[in-house]
């Protein structure tokens, strides 16, 4: 089951910039920064309400994230829902033949276990499950 929208990863070329933007004009709180070595990004989070907004900045131009911005430019990389258990909703999901990117979860930022679904099963969109302790 998805409980809720985790965040809302936002992909940015200069993520000082980006949250400086966030911060000054749109007037949210960091709530801190991470360098997630797995995915080759430096991430900062935004709490609003139960959810974030994610800015993801590539560490690698040969990222993910750096490949998404190369390709389609700034902007919304992917949408996260929440889930309790991840190892059973990617088992369900693809015996119902969704599409996976990830059919293991992995490292995510946040401490949170991660799993990407395919955007050719989701609409064009990249869909992640993250399982969180909190």
């Amino acid at each position: 089951m998805f409980e809720k929208i985790d965040h809302v990863g936002i992909a940015v070329s200069d993520l000082e910039a980006a949250m400086k933007l966030y911060r000054d004009q749109v007037g949210l709180e960091c709530s801190g920064t991470e360098i997630v070595e797995e995915q080759k990004v430096k991430v900062a989070f935004f709490p609003v309400g139960q959810s974030k907004v994610e800015l993801l900045e590539s560490t690698d131009p040969d990222g993910p994230v750096g490949k998404f911005i190369e390709k389609k430019g700034e902007g919304i990389h992917h949408l996260s829902f929440r889930v309790s258990n991840i190892d059973e909703k990617i088992k369900q999901l693809k015996e119902q033949g969704v599409a996976l990117i990830d059919e293991k979860p992995r490292y995510g930022a946040g401490g949170a276990r991660i799993a990407f679904l395919h955007p050719k099963s989701t609409g064009g969109v990249l869909i992640e499950l993250c399982e969180r302790d909190q």
